[in-house]
């Protein structure tokens, strides 16, 4: 998950898919933009790593209740180290607040925990009824989010209402209630039937089939509401985009396997012949009593095909779902670009992670900082309305704006 969610990005529609947009594609039917805005990040990671080693031990001490606090700041400093145009964005969440939304969603969620593991039928009640709930706190979390966010004085906003939120969210719970609805007919959990099998495969198939559906639904929900001043944003990444960066996406990852599959094999080969004689006596010493060479061994395969997913597989789906998502996000005289890289982002990823383990997880705020200086500073903005006269717009509603968020919020900040 990235550190920082982009700034709000406005502008005229475009017809490409994942790709940077070029403004000679539509130049014949719209002005030239009047001001070309550069995004630029100025933190420094170890200015931030003395924020997030300050922030863990004490939401570590006070046993997860500082974690608002911990966020606030966090916030607060890629926010205020994210220029537009040269000024910082702003962030101004009520830790308090936050606190209140956290507990109610952990009360959530340790109620449908504990009623699964009392019966499988309050199991299921449980879980409908956090489906039914959780659309109205997405709502209240992206609206708690965008009225926090400010730029040159201006509060972010956010429009979806309820009914959008839950058209756009039960779809995502249904394969998963399939799931808790047969898990009702198993009589014994520890040995399921062959039938509750072919179910959780039809689950995951149909996830497999219609996850990209599912996303762009809750992706155009969200993208659709976001208001800076009088401009509102509207979303035009189809369904067949979505579909067809999955099948990207499938592609680079059975390739990856592929070469990482035959880059095992030859080393593994290479350490047979090598070390025959020495893991000869260790085979021979191997019996049924000491299953512990394939339990070690499945641990690692697992291990590795994890890590070699975070590490190349993630930066790949990252850039190209950023800008696919953005370069997709405009309103009536903004537009937001996103040139991000795959090889830069693989790249960056690999070196990381690297640095991540040889210093057994110290270099985490320094990765996260790189990261979002990649990710932000491949935005540009191409804005056909003056600055301030935006700002002037967002002047005159700027009250009546925080008004009716404030009557919606309840400090949620779900993190989608």
């Amino acid at each position: 998950m990235s550190e920082l969610t982009p700034p709000m990005p406005l502008g005229p529609t475009l017809t490409l898919e994942d790709e940077a947009p070029r403004w000679g594609d539509f130049a014949d039917t719209q002005p030239a933009p009047a001001n070309t805005l550069s995004i630029a990040f100025t933190g420094s990671g170890s200015e931030y790593f003395r924020i997030w080693i300050v922030n863990l031990l004490l939401t570590l001490v006070t046993l997860g209740i500082y974690y608002p606090w911990a966020k606030v700041r966090r916030l607060r400093y890629f926010h205020g180290n994210t220029l537009v145009g040269g000024a910082p964005l702003g962030y101004h969440a009520d830790p308090k607040k936050m606190l209140k939304g956290y507990l109610l969603v952990s009360v959530l969620l340790a109620l449908y925990s504990g009623a699964g593991h009392f019966h499988a039928v309050a199991g299921l009640v449980a879980f409908v009824a956090v489906m039914l709930i959780w659309p109205a706190l997405l709502k209240s979390s992206m609206q708690f989010r965008l009225a926090n966010t400010s730029w040159r004085g201006l509060r972010f906003r956010f429009t979806g209402d309820l009914q959008g939120s839950y058209k756009a969210m039960i779809p995502l719970f249904l394969p998963a209630l399939c799931l808790v609805v047969s898990l009702v007919f198993v009589p014994d959990r520890n040995k399921p039937p062959n039938w509750y099998l072919y179910v959780t495969m039809g689950v995951f198939a149909a996830i497999a089939v219609l996850g990209p559906w599912l996303f762009q639904r809750l992706k155009a929900y969200q993208h659709n509401h976001y208001v800076l001043a009088s401009q509102h944003t509207r979303f035009t990444a189809t369904t067949g985009m979505f579909y067809k960066l999955s099948f990207k996406v499938m592609g680079v990852y059975l390739a990856v396997m592929l070469v990482v599959g035959v880059l095992a094999a030859v080393v593994g080969v290479v350490l047979a012949i090598v070390g025959s004689a020495r893991l000869a006596p260790l085979m021979q010493g191997y019996n049924e009593k000491s299953p512990w060479m394939i339990y070690a061994a499945m641990a690692a395969i697992f291990l590795f095909t994890m890590l070699t997913f975070v590490a190349l597989i993630q930066p790949y789906i990252r850039t190209r779902m950023q800008n696919l998502v953005w370069n997709n996000t405009h309103s009536e005289d903004i537009q937001l670009v996103s040139r991000l890289k795959a090889r830069s982002m693989l790249w960056l990823s690999i070196k990381n992670w690297v640095l991540v383990v040889c210093t057994l997880g110290l270099y985490w705020p320094f990765a996260a900082v790189a990261r979002a200086r990649m990710q932000l500073e491949a935005f540009s903005i191409a804005s056909q309305i003056s600055l301030d006269a935006l700002v002037s717009q967002g002047r005159s509603t700027e009250g009546e704006a925080a008004g009716d968020a404030a009557g919606d919020l309840f400090g949620l900040d779900i993190g989608f």
